[in-house]
């Protein structure tokens, strides 16, 4: 007869309604003893090339035929013994062969819920489920699922977090979206053709090798240097465009949706109320076509684009959507510096202003490469001032407005006694605003 505290216990091991994952998932872990052997022949390549001239050729045959089963039956094995579930207020994850983990995942405390599926994923018809969790230094995931199956589970997560009923959250399905936006891989191709870190990368590639071919002779100084270089150039170029492509943003219930990928496709929400900073970049060879690109900080989360390249107005429209309410101001409204703040930065002082309105905290920084940072008042978790003695030589000093995304948007080269008093009122409108801030709540109004 078991008592009622083991029966609990129970109960709380194994809760019901527990599901594994998709049965591709062994093909995924069986990797894992290949990889170690991989990264200690990359750590130690002189040991790992002795090791293998050692080995006659059916004593290799005899080691696959060893290796293989046993990663097979790891994958298997790893796959057995994961287990996930759904309670009324959390997602609760089991894993481990040896070592037991259970991870409980609170509903109200997910920042949010992303798809991806990589290419072979694409092919197998399977998706992971990543969440992004207050307090987590990174991301749970559920790898892998079944497409279909990872979107109802995403859909019952948010339905669930926004306060609906166990049985309900399970009908609610996923919220339908409205395209809002949809970058042409044209206009992408032609941004990143426009970015200077793109030519500037390629240029370093292309000379730096040489130049260290005829200093040293090193072939493998040489490689050393050349191999980083070019992924360097093929990340902020290739690697952007695979990423990037198909861009497409649309609006739901629950948040913006993100969708890209050429090769990796994901699907992302950027969850309403999350959002700290608001920046919109302006590169300098993209003015002429009025481009600007949209950056996020959101609280807990790795999204960090919102929009990688669209015209001014269009790009606007959709922060207007972030925070609704609140109009992005012109160049011209901004307070510059005053005129002796050049001296601590020459010329570069001008690309430097200031706005506050009644609902964000506005600065601008860069003059060849713009950035323009919007923060709500609600948002704003402290409020600092600086000044070094060269500034206070000048009279001058700088605001530091940090929010829930350790991040700082900085206010730099004001007047002393702006600055001061800049301080007092920013500390003002941060309580009023976090008092009449609308609900993080998913799906809330």
């Amino acid at each position: 007869m078991t008592t009622p505290g083991v029966a609990d216990a129970v109960a709380v091991e194994k809760p019901a309604g527990e599901r594994r994952l998709h049965p591709v998932t062994p093909l995924r872990r069986a990797w894992a003893p290949v990889t170690v052997l991989i990264g200690w022949a990359v750590h130690d390549p002189d040991q790992a090339q002795r090791q293998l001239t050692r080995l006659t050729t059916t004593t290799l045959l005899i080691a696959l035929a060893v290796l293989i089963p046993a990663a097979a039956l790891y994958g298997f094995l790893s796959w057995w013994f994961t287990h996930f579930s759904v309670t009324d207020s959390e997602l609760r994850i089991r894993t481990g062969l040896l070592f037991r983990r259970t991870a409980h995942i609170r509903l109200e405390r997910v920042q949010a819920i992303d798809i991806t599926q990589p290419l072979l994923a694409r092919v197998a018809g399977v998706a992971k489920l990543k969440l992004d969790v207050i307090g987590a230094a990174k991301k749970d995931e559920l790898a892998f699922l079944g497409a279909d199956e990872a979107r109802a589970l995403r859909a019952e997560l948010l339905a669930r977090a926004a306060g609906f009923a166990p049985e309900t959250a399970r009908e609610v399905g996923e919220a339908p979206a409205r395209e809002i936006l949809r970058t042409p891989p044209r206009d992408l191709v032609f941004a990143l053709l426009l970015t200077g870190a793109t030519w500037g990368s390629l240029a370093a590639a292309l000379v730096v090798p040489p130049l260290l071919w005829l200093a040293t002779h090193n072939v493998w100084t040489v490689l050393a240097t050349a191999l980083p270089l070019l992924g360097t150039a093929g990340a902020s170029s290739v690697g952007r465009f695979v990423s990037e492509y198909d861009w497409t943003v649309g609006e739901s219930p629950d948040g913006l949706r993100i969708d890209h990928g050429l090769l990796d496709r994901v699907h992302e929400t950027v969850p309403p109320g999350r959002v700290q900073t608001v920046r919109i970049v302006e590169p300098l060879l993209w003015r002429w076509r009025g481009w600007v690109r949209v950056e996020l900080d959101v609280a807990g989360s790795s999204n960090s684009v919102l929009v990688p390249v669209a015209p001014r107005a269009v790009a606007e429209a959709v922060v207007a959507r972030v925070h609704p309410g609140v109009a992005v101001p012109a160049r011209s409204a901004l307070s510059r510096p005053p005129r002796r703040a050049w001296p601590s930065v020459p010329l570069w002082w001008r690309g430097q202003g200031i706005a506050v309105s009644d609902a964000v905290f506005v600065t601008r920084h860069g003059l060849l490469r713009g950035r323009l940072a919007l923060v709500p008042h609600a948002k704003v978790q402290s409020v600092r001032v600086s000044q070094g003695p060269w500034r206070r030589l000048w009279r001058l000093a700088d605001v530091h407005v940090d929010t829930g995304a350790n991040k700082t948007v900085t206010a730099r080269l004001r007047d002393a006694d702006e600055a001061a008093a800049l301080l007092r009122a920013q500390a003002e409108r941060s309580r009023t605003g976090r008092r009449d801030a609308r609900p993080d709540r998913w799906m809330a109004s």
